[in-house]
């Protein structure tokens, strides 16, 4: 391709106040990592002998365009100058293997967004990736966000949740692959030639979190015709107030991954288990992340009970009805809460009305927790298979399986000579399907969920106006 020259791209006389999507140059890049996106294969390749295949010099002028656009936009970004000049070196050398399965394994390492967590500091991101609940292909995109680092979140970190790779940020701008479901950047969705022995970030857009949370919260409040307290109702009508209690419960869901006594590798890497069990690992996240909240109210912390509230009807009403019901775990942990809080009176369906006893629901949640800690901390001494039924049997007791489950009839309807992943194969793909409560609370908010696909907070902040 047409040389050009890694430039030293930290100089350049430009304000580092400016915002990059102001930058004339931002639009240009966005549009030229558009039409190479569309030319890509599923693994990232571009394929010049499928039909209609664009031209090698067509691709190659328009990745011109992108790397023209990264420098004059870098001298924005100082602190970024050294992930610039590997990308630009990464894209070129994509280029030079005549568009093969893109390696940025190089600009990867040299991205350290949690070196320096400075609240509002900006950064551009390009690579070959999927996008976790969105395009699950490797394409490139690219995406300017915000860091979110408030000094009180910064100190919680560093005296009380210590989480060095987690960076809350939010959305300045994104190309398709971000048009989508997808709230998190994680390095782990990078196309790279191996992977890296450790990974030194991972950020989650609290703005695009909350901004959903409050539309499909607004909405079913508004159909069950809960009454909020007066708190809560001015938390659901403020952006900001809820990006920092995202912010606050992303980043202790996060280390929680890697806290408490655990059975197996909490992230489940490379395990094939049912997936209840990922069910479960992710309620457990959230609920000590509440469990948290509670202990932070109790201490005067105004974030605390915003917390507390978000977990709950995110988690309530949400996460049940997103996403199709092959094995939905997200969506499993959250019939889990709703059943559990209806059995213990902490929620009630009565006159089409939904009430909530705001005041035992503190504790009833916190009694959840306990239990699922209890089921990690007895699997510890479990062979894999019985730790799987024992964990069947916890959310069975709250939730009705599938009639047709083989699992729900007990060891003795299974193959247990055969390896525990093979036994996997006898999970049905939705094993605990929806109550008739949220078969028809699904009805009444699809399209409101349908609607979050993408949301940013100018989105809902635009349909509040």
């Amino acid at each position: 391709m047409t040389e050009i020259l890694v430039q030293d791209v930290a100089g350049g006389g430009v304000s580092t106040d400016t915002r990059v999507i102001d930058h004339p140059a931002w639009p240009e890049l966005k549009n030229a990592v558009e039409e190479i996106r569309v030319r890509q294969s599923a693994d990232g390749s571009i394929d010049f002998e499928a039909e209609n295949a664009p031209s090698r010099a067509d691709v190659d002028a328009t990745l011109l365009r992108v790397i023209d656009a990264v420098q004059r936009l870098s001298p924005l970004l100082p602190h970024g100058a050294e992930y610039h000049r590997a990308l630009v070196a990464d894209l070129r050398k994509w280029a030079d293997s005549g568009y093969a399965e893109p390696d940025f394994l190089d600009s990867l390492m040299a991205f350290h967004p949690a070196a320096e967590r400075e609240d509002g500091r900006q950064h551009l991101v390009l690579f070959p990736m999927y996008t976790q609940n969105g395009n699950p292909d490797r394409n490139l995109e690219a995406v300017v966000l915000r860091m979110v680092w408030p000094e009180w979140l910064s100190d919680l970190e560093a005296t009380r949740y210590d989480n060095p790779l987690f960076c809350g940020i939010t959305f300045e701008d994104f190309t398709s692959g971000y048009d989508t479901n997808s709230a998190v950047l994680f390095p782990e969705t990078v196309a790279v030639r191996e992977v890296p022995e450790r990974f030194t970030w991972g950020g989650i857009f609290c703005d695009r979190e909350a901004a959903r949370f409050r539309r499909v919260t607004e909405a079913a409040v508004d159909v069950l015709g809960v009454e909020l307290p007066e708190d809560i109702a001015a938390m659901l009508g403020d952006q900001k107030r809820c990006e920092q209690a995202f912010v606050l419960w992303d980043m202790i869901h996060d280390r929680t991954h890697s806290h408490g006594d655990l059975p197996f590798d909490p992230f489940m890497i490379k395990q094939r288990q049912p997936f209840w069990m990922y069910g479960l690992e992710e309620l457990r996240c959230d609920l000590t992340a509440f469990k948290e909240a509670v202990k932070l109210e109790a201490e005067g912390n105004p974030h605390g009970r915003d917390v507390q509230y978000a977990v709950l009807f995110d988690r309530m009403f949400r996460f049940p009805l997103t996403g199709d019901r092959v094995r939905n775990y997200d969506g499993l942990g959250g019939q889990l809460l709703f059943a559990y809080l209806h059995k213990h009176d902490v929620v009630r369906w009565t006159d089409n009305t939904l009430r909530i006893d705001w005041e035992r629901a503190p504790q009833v949640t916190n009694e959840l927790c306990a239990e699922i800690e209890k089921l990690y901390r007895d699997g510890i001494d479990r062979p894999k298979l019985v730790h799987w039924f024992a964990a069947y049997d916890l959310v069975s007791t709250y939730l009705a399986p599938h009639p047709g489950s083989r699992w729900a009839k007990g060891p003795d309807a299974l193959d247990t000579s055969l390896p525990p992943r093979k036994l996997v194969d006898d999970v049905l793909p939705d094993e605990f399907p929806l109550s008739m409560f949220f078969e028809a609370l699904s009805k009444k908010l699809k399209s409101v969920i349908a609607s979050t696909k993408g949301i940013t907070a100018a989105d809902v902040e635009k349909a509040a106006a």
